[in-house]
């Protein structure tokens, strides 16, 4: 990708004569922000942030067509920010000034991405505090005994299918139906509303042109399961955040779940989907899981260190003008977090063979943002990529690794499809696995 200096990249709707940051800094600025989307970026993001990088630790950025921000370079920038929240950065998207101006367009794939809501994401401070405690108790009530056999039928039953395919596709096939599945049961969710909320999720996630219809659906489908479970209760998370002592109301309890489901299933995908190409094509990973050598949690460590899920989000304000490492902050303009590029961050000097079983990767981000449930997401993801090798032995790419297509998107990371051969022999059932693998 390349810095343009006489026109403005596609889809910008800056004019020629103006930084959208100000005049002050104008003169440390590419002209035109890069743009953090569209095919280019997502055929090579890394290519993008490694740019992005020599701007600063902290740089400019088009997040989408005409919507303008910052996005962190470094390891450093990243737990700086989300070390400081929420005391120098705010989460809430009432610090907008773009979008309390009327600036950003309603259909915005980054407005639905980022918009407010009374969410345990957006909020600061005691707000923040009440519904992140209703989701991380309810959530600890989960079995995860109960989550990992629920994960292996649901897997078994997924590759039933698969091994009668003539050709499979281990992301529409599996790991895209696999999270989605294990959600549904986890929120006592009928299978219609499940799909319903999913669908809708998987195509914000893709930044989708048709956002607002999409989050129309989502939120009224999550509104029909909460009516279900108000006048129904089980022994499921939807009933569990109903009951919470903190007493949300439906507005709130759409936006927990949809928080929830959100971050459990695409991000899910895409860790199995990346986890599995790792498996399948990288040499030092397929023999030695194979034969037990290295486990599989290695390989999602690696897995999360290369390739995180979720790789530019946790957007924050600064609260006040704040210089850091030389670069100015001005309140008004939302810094993205990328966990992607911490991650590939140079200044680390840490070869990818120092990185399995390494958990100091920001996939899960950090501080009091971070994620509630990394244990969950990590039995849901090993379980699945398990049970692929295990039914699935030998298995190879059915296509050049340079032909898969990444997932369009500035907010996460995945691939459109895993097309797969599969071995003249599979089993009908997992093998045994009392040990790690």
């Amino acid at each position: 990708m390349t810095v343009h200096h006489s026109e403005p990249p596609p889809g910008s709707h800056l004019s020629s004569s103006r930084c959208p940051y100000g005049a002050a800094s104008s003169a440390t600025l590419p002209a035109y922000p890069l743009p953090i989307y569209g095919p280019e970026f997502s055929a090579n993001p890394r290519a993008t942030y490694a740019q992005l990088r020599t701007l600063g630790p902290i740089a400019p950025c088009e997040i989408a067509p005409g919507v303008h921000g910052y996005i962190t370079t470094t390891y450093r920038s990243a737990l700086y920010l989300l070390r400081n929240t929420p005391t120098l950065f705010a989460k809430d998207p009432a610090h907008w000034q773009a979008l309390r101006n009327g600036q950003v367009p309603a259909d915005s794939p980054a407005r639905m991405m980022m918009q407010p809501s009374p969410n345990a994401l957006w909020l600061d401070g005691d707000a923040h505090a009440r519904l992140r405690g209703a989701i991380t108790d309810s959530l600890a009530w989960i079995d995860t005994h109960a989550l990992a056999t629920a994960v292996a039928r649901i897997a078994n039953r997924l590759l039933d299918r698969v091994t009668a395919l003539e050709h499979a596709d281990l992301v529409s096939d599996f790991a895209d139906p696999l999270p989605m599945q294990v959600l549904i049961e986890m929120f006592g969710c009928p299978p219609d509303l499940g799909r319903t909320i999913v669908l809708a999720i998987a195509q914000l996630f893709d930044t989708t042109q048709d956002a607002a219809r999409v989050n129309a659906e989502l939120e009224a489908a999550c509104l029909a399961l909460i009516r279900l479970k108000r006048h129904q209760p089980a022994t499921d998370v939807t009933s569990w955040l109903v009951a919470h002592p903190a007493r949300l109301s439906d507005a709130e309890m759409v936006q927990q779940i949809l928080l929830v489901i959100g971050a459990g299933t695409t991000p899910s995908t895409n860790l199995i989907a990346n986890s599995l190409l790792l498996l399948i094509t990288d040499e030092r990973f397929n023999g030695d899981v194979h034969t037990g050598v290295r486990p599989i949690a290695d390989a999602l460590d690696h897995a999360l260190w290369e390739d995180p899920p979720i790789s530019n989000y946790c957007p924050l304000y600064p609260r006040d003008h704040h210089t850091y490492e030389g670069v100015l902050l001005r309140p008004g303009a939302p810094i993205l977090v990328s966990f992607a590029a911490a991650n590939s961050d140079p200044a680390l000097d840490q070869g990818s063979h120092r990185r399995s079983g390494n958990r100091a990767h920001l996939a899960f981000s950090a501080g009091i943002r971070a994620c509630p449930a990394p244990d969950l997401a990590r039995v849901i993801a090993e379980i699945a990529v398990e049970h692929v090798l295990d039914r699935l032995p030998d298995l190879t790419l059915a296509c050049p690794q340079s032909d898969l297509v990444r997932r369009p998107g500035t907010f996460h990371s995945g691939w459109t499809s895993l097309p797969v051969s599969l071995p003249l022999t599979t089993t009908t059932a997992p093998h045994s696995y009392g040990g790690p693998r």
